[in-house]
């Protein structure tokens, strides 16, 4: 038997990505490691990516493409299913613009080569395409407008912090190699503060856990604004570094502590101890991906990026408001032009699907995405889709969003891929590179634009001034063109084919002079606060759909199951039973889930996984309102009301 190991990198939608090693027999894959050399993989990986053999290799996997015919999709082959997607997209365009075709890409694939997707559409258009984010969008918007541009401090600098506030941050499920920096910092002093309105696995890290209601985090970090200043603890500093000070100072002292943290449903002490914590500097603040993910969402960010600012943790080692890594910053993507005929807000993506009008959208392409069963209201994405003349999905199973395409195209998995990656919770870069050659019938993203370009500029005639040769070349020549900024750096496809290279145009401490870039050069305090999203009487409970250590977004680590865990405090479901089936239901939709008690919890929340799939009634994201965040059009997943009923109800 002929064994090797392979390197390359994952590139799913997971802060770390990880540097792997894929040990190959005969050509077939059959262990996956952490890449012991990657500064921040360090030699293992997560439960999902450890057990992602059983997904490269299930029956389900799509290996020829399907096309509707009389209602059920069948396979046919790579020509017929080049020619109809071409055929179609022309037909389309010439009938209505342009603007009547969708492009849809998210995160199913963080690869940078994914972008020659969009360029392709900006080609073929520009077609209509999304706006906003919605896993980041909040949060994103926040620290643009308070610092002018939106990163983070180095991962590895947390080791110089004496306190550490995880606020809304779960690292032993979606971040896990931050968890041996934490527990590294703990062994040279620093205490840890966990604040979080449900309990899990990372309490065992902290030496002092919080947790408000949820959505109390603005009224707690108000609350803390105005301890800092009840105290003279503030930075002497900061009114000269930072801009509307005088305007947080009166937002934070518009109320008592004791009224902000009965707002936030804290003691008052426990606003006492982060104010603490903030003054015991260098304090690092790490912001979690669902602070953002409310109505209120920025305004949360903001007032975390506050706290760092007056309790002077910027521009310092072991200080600084780490939310999201730049991860595209040091690749030049100029062949993008950024234009489209219109867009379309990604939160409400359904309902802005089917009220599209002059021209309606008529035809939806999905890349590295499955919208019905991630975004809000599964249900009105799924009607969506299914009344476009023209859906086409580029995935590697049978989704619940490519149960509803017109045409499905079988691509490449994360050990087939030829890539370029960057982070969003560090600042390496990698490659990532075939492991296994792919199964006969399955093309990448890349080839398959590349084909349907040919294709379209033999029906047009449009030869060397068509869209093909704007888009030739294969994955070598893309990454050595996305590589022009940082090559002269010595960060060459070569080199990271090999190792794994820090990007080369960001310092580990942001902003040590403490000049920012907004147009005045000052940080924006945060001076004004949206309203609190409105009550739902007769729903008592807050869903919360939180990353799981078994699925990948909707990716399952093994079979998905045939009914999906809802943990709450027992006294959150009077008259129930643990492990009773019950059916949890908001006032647009109901999911079947099994109940699981768990006495650390709040009595207002029940927990569920993300990513379960609609079409098994078991997706959270159909009980969910299509609703945008206050800043950043993101998605507010987690203010959405529930309750309890018995099965059958």
């Amino acid at each position: 038997m002929a064994t090797k190991e392979m390197r390359t990198v994952c590139n799913r939608d997971c802060p770390d990505t990880c540097g792997l090693i894929v040990t190959v027999e005969d050509g077939r894959a059959i262990k996956l490691d952490g890449d012991p050399d990657h500064p921040v993989t360090a030699g293992f990986i997560c439960h999902r990516t450890r057990h992602f053999l059983d997904r490269q290799y299930s029956p389900e996997r799509l290996t020829a493409p399907l096309l509707r015919k009389n209602g059920d999709l069948v396979p046919v082959s790579w020509s017929e299913a080049i020619d109809v997607a071409s055929h179609e997209l022309l037909r389309i365009r010439a009938e209505s613009g342009p603007a009547a075709i969708l492009h849809y890409r998210s995160g199913g694939s963080l690869g940078l080569l994914k972008s020659i997707v969009d360029y392709f559409f900006e080609l073929l258009g520009p077609v209509t395409v999304k706006r906003g984010d919605i896993c980041s969008g909040a949060g994103d918007e926040a620290q643009e407008t308070d610092f002018g541009e939106e990163e983070s401090h180095d991962v590895f600098d947390i080791l110089s912090s004496k306190n550490i506030l995880l606020w809304g941050k779960n690292p032993t499920v979606s971040n896990i190699h931050l968890v041996p920096l934490l527990k590294d910092a703990r062994r040279r002093g620093a205490r840890i503060t966990l604040i979080d309105p449900i309990r899990h696995k990372t309490q065992s890290l902290a030496d002092r856990t919080v947790q408000p209601k949820p959505g109390g985090d603005l009224a707690l970090a108000l609350g803390v604004s105005a301890r800092l200043f009840e105290r003279d603890l503030v930075d002497p500093g900061a009114p000269v570094y930072c801009d509307h000070f005088a305007e947080h100072r009166a937002l934070a002292m518009s109320k008592s502590v004791k009224e902000w943290a009965d707002a936030a449903d804290v003691a008052p002490d426990e606003i006492e101890a982060i104010a603490d914590a903030l003054a015991g500097r260098p304090c690092s603040i790490q912001v979690g991906w669902g602070m953002g993910r409310r109505m209120n969402g920025s305004a949360i960010v903001r007032a975390l990026d506050a706290l760092c600012a007056l309790s002077g943790n910027i521009g310092i080692s072991g200080g600084g408001v780490s939310f999201y890594y730049k991860r595209r910053g040091a690749f030049d993507t100029s062949f993008l032009s950024k234009r489209s005929a219109r867009t379309l807000c990604e939160p409400l993506l359904g309902r802005e699907i089917m009220s599209a009008a002059n021209p309606p959208v008529r035809a939806v392409w999905v890349t590295a995405a499955n919208p019905v069963d991630m975004l809000p209201d599964s249900a009105a994405v799924a009607r969506a889709l299914e009344t476009r003349e023209l859906v086409v999905v580029v995935d590697s199973f049978l989704t619940s969003t490519a149960r509803r395409a017109t045409l499905v195209l079988p691509t490449t998995t994360l050990l087939e891929d030829d890539d370029i990656m960057g982070a969003y919770g560090h600042h390496w870069l990698g490659a990532s590179t075939p492991a296994v050659d792919r199964p006969v019938g399955v093309l990448s993203d890349l080839e398959i634009v590349q084909e349907v370009a040919k294709r379209i500029d033999a029906h047009s005639g449009n030869g060397a001034a068509g869209i093909y040769p704007r888009l030739a070349g294969g994955p070598a020549e893309w990454k050595k063109r996305v590589l022009h900024r940082i090559e002269p750096m010595g960060v060459t496809p070569e080199r990271l084919a090999k190792e794994s290279v820090r990007n080369p145009l960001v310092g580990e401490v942001l902003w040590p002079d403490r000049r920012f870039k907004t147009a005045s050069g000052k940080m924006n305090l945060i001076h004004e606060i949206p309203a609190p999203p409105p009550d739902e009487p007769g729903f008592p409970l807050w869903l919360f759909s939180n990353s799981t250590e078994k699925a990948q977004s909707a990716q399952w680590a093994g079979q998905h199951p045939e009914i999906v865990s809802a943990r709450c405090h027992p006294d959150a479901a009077a008259g129930f039973h643990d492990g009773d089936d019950v059916v949890i239901e908001s006032a647009i939709g109901r999911m079947r889930a099994r109940l699981r008690f768990d006495d650390g919890q709040r009595t207002d929340v029940v927990i569920v996984p993300k990513g379960g799939h609609f079409d098994r009634d078991a997706c959270a994201n159909s009980l969910v309102r299509a609703r945008t965040t206050d800043a950043g059009e993101g998605a507010a997943y987690l203010d959405c009301r529930v309750r309890i009923l018995a099965a059958g109800a």
